[in-house]
């Protein structure tokens, strides 16, 4: 009987790791195709060892037109549009997490249902909206669309983050004289800073991947981030440029693993109450 059992549990462990190696085989290949393919003088659709290696691809993408000038817009949109997300999730959860009212669970409700709603859905009516007040074609009405079609999750996020900070601390800055923006600012915002770290990867990289929101709210090509131009090596009756692509795809992804590595640290450290609160 024993036995049995250890050749079970045994063989469930197999099919596990079995399973866990096909899931990470099936986002290890298409990186490895990045990869390869970057450097590979005859880059196809078949992930395989390259038939050399050489920088041809790098070359030709490294020019302002196709990769710079994009990277540069990518950076004024996403970045823009994550800090001033980050800035309005932090005044809208304050209030939702230190103050009791009636009206807070329907707000929370009202903002989960927000997240729910495809982009797509909403993009014709937010189209005919910004032709009117002219912000189509504009960088600024751009940010402002990613930060609001962001900042339902940035809030939910924020607010669930904020509830982790003792109100204690607050309630002995306000005996000292402090205001509730100065607690915000001095004590809840610095101790919940892997919080607001996760906020602000999730919020720039969702924007960072965004293809369509740019694609219709910006027509000026000098204006189109990068996750519009990478487009272009997509040629006319299925002529794809691989290895420029996969080159390309390299240098899009940099930003955000740069990103994700300087605050890496912050969001594996947790909060910083050790110690704050005794008994």
């Amino acid at each position: 009987m024993a036995r049995t059992l250890a050749a079970r549990r045994t063989a469930r462990r197999l099919a596990a790791d079995a399973g866990l190696l096909a899931v990470a085989a099936a986002f290890a290949l298409p990186l490895l195709w990045v990869v390869l393919s970057a450097v590979d003088p005859r880059a196809g659709l078949r992930v395989k060892a390259p038939d050399g290696v050489t920088p041809d691809h790098f070359d030709a993408i490294l020019t302002a037109e196709i990769t710079f000038t994009p990277l540069m817009n990518s950076l004024l949109l996403c970045g823009g549009a994550t800090l001033l997300t980050v800035v309005c999730a932090a005044l809208a959860a304050y209030p939702l997490s230190r103050f009791r009212s009636r009206l807070n669970r329907p707000f929370l409700l009202t903002i989960l249902f927000a997240t729910s709603l495809p982009i797509t859905a909403i993009m014709v009516p937010v189209y005919a909206l910004f032709v009117r007040v002219n912000l189509i074609d504009t960088m600024h009405g751009t940010i402002f669309f990613f930060a609001a079609s962001q900042l339902p999750f940035a809030i939910w996020l924020m607010k669930n983050f904020m509830d982790g900070v003792p109100k204690e601390l607050e309630e002995a800055a306000w005996t000292d004289g402090a205001s509730s923006w100065q607690s915000l600012l001095r004590i809840v915002l610095p101790l919940m800073g892997p919080g607001v770290s996760v906020v602000t990867v999730f919020s720039f990289v969702m924007m960072w991947g965004n293809f369509f929101v740019p694609f219709m709210l910006l027509l000026t090509p000098d204006r189109m981030p990068a996750s519009v131009s990478i487009n272009e090596f997509f040629g006319n009756r299925g002529m794809v440029a691989y290895g420029q692509l996969a080159a390309f795809s390299i240098v899009y992804s940099t930003p955000v693993i740069l990103l994700y590595v300087l605050i890496a640290r912050r969001l594996g450290g947790g909060f910083a109450l050790g110690g704050a609160v005794k008994g």
